[in-house]
């Protein structure tokens, strides 16, 4: 028990100090940038790092463009380490912990109420995944998938939440400089974090699933049963096809950091874009219609980033003659 709850604990720590690394490669606080386009001039001033994202923005605007939300997550104070990403993600951790303790406070054997809700919630999520990878795999990785299918969930809705995005430090021209808050999936190295992590998990599983012997056969060895020359022939084939395999397993943490970070950051821009067709104080109007989409968006990219990475795990621990045998056993 001890065991299952410290893993949560400490990938939720992972995921929210992650963004540190790039807070502290250059950028300087937004407060820098503000007081730099108070009172500098482009004769005596020189930009770097969050200076350069404040000059851009203002620059924009000067043009006539809207506020786009920046790819970077800008640093928040010169002292401290925080971005504001990373001030969403203890948000986010603070709603999901306030929320188990309040469906745990009064357990009872007929749940009702939000304990009954949570309970229907992770019942759900845990049948889907068993359906999908067996009993045994989910019921070992449960803590994994079940963390990061709603610490996904609660991010994205949170970055729908007004404010968030639209609420920072602005420049001497009243031009948004750096948002006070922007959503934990608009940010790379959030999305980076949980692929990463997951890759890691993914070779642990995979090795003591399979064993080393088992897990490098699951890759190279052929599959089916050949003899003789046919034998032979398939070798160098399966070999072949074990290195594209290794090139995808490779491949599989990028993909799944820019398929989550271009979908929620697109959808970002998007809000942000049609904010910009109309003044100032109607700004919610045209992008309102659009956040009930993104509510479902939301949901849908939990959902897929947590499947993919129960389908990749389920690949190499896939054991089809032993899974059938326990089915026939049962």
């Amino acid at each position: 028990m001890i065991r299952r709850s410290i893993f949560p604990i400490f990938f939720a720590l992972l995921c929210a100090a992650t963004p540190v690394r790039a807070a502290e490669e250059g950028h300087e606080a937004p407060v820098a940038a503000v007081e730099h386009d108070a009172h500098a001039t482009p004769a005596h001033g020189e930009a770097a790092g969050a200076d350069e994202h404040g000059a851009a923005a203002a620059e924009h605007h000067a043009e006539g463009g809207h506020h786009a939300l920046p790819l970077d997550a800008p640093r928040l104070s010169d002292s401290l380490p925080i971005n504001n990403s990373m001030i969403m993600v203890w948000l986010a951790v603070g709603v999901i912990v306030l929320f188990a303790r309040i469906a745990t406070k009064k357990m009872s054997l007929v749940p009702q109420g939000v304990q009954n809700f949570a309970e229907w919630a992770v019942e759900s999520l845990y049948d889907f995944l068993s359906s999908l990878m067996g009993k045994h795999l989910a019921t070992r990785t449960f803590w994994f998938f079940g963390t990061i299918f709603f610490f996904i969930l609660v991010n994205n809705y949170m970055g729908l939440i007004p404010g968030v995005g639209t609420v920072g430090w602005k420049d001497a021209h009243g031009h948004m400089v750096a948002p006070l808050l922007r959503g934990a999936n608009a940010d790379i190295n959030m999305t980076a974090a949980m692929a990463f992590t997951f890759a890691i998990l993914w070779f642990y599983w995979a090795i003591t699933e399979n064993g080393i012997k088992g897990f490098i056969a699951h890759i190279f060895a052929p599959k089916g049963t050949f003899t003789g020359v046919m034998a032979a022939m398939m070798i160098p084939i399966f070999l072949f096809v074990g290195v594209l395999e290794v090139i995808s397993i490779m491949i599989r943490p990028v993909a799944l950091t820019f398929r989550l970070l271009g979908n929620i950051y697109g959808g970002e821009q998007t809000l942000e874009a049609l904010m910009g067709l109309v003044p100032e104080k109607l700004a919610f109007l045209p992008a309102l219609p659009f956040c009930f989409m993104e509510l479902l968006v939301g949901f849908v990219q939990a959902l897929v980033f947590t499947l993919l990475c129960a389908i990749f795990l389920k690949l190499i621990c896939d054991h089809g003659d032993h899974d059938h045998a326990e089915e026939g056993h049962h």
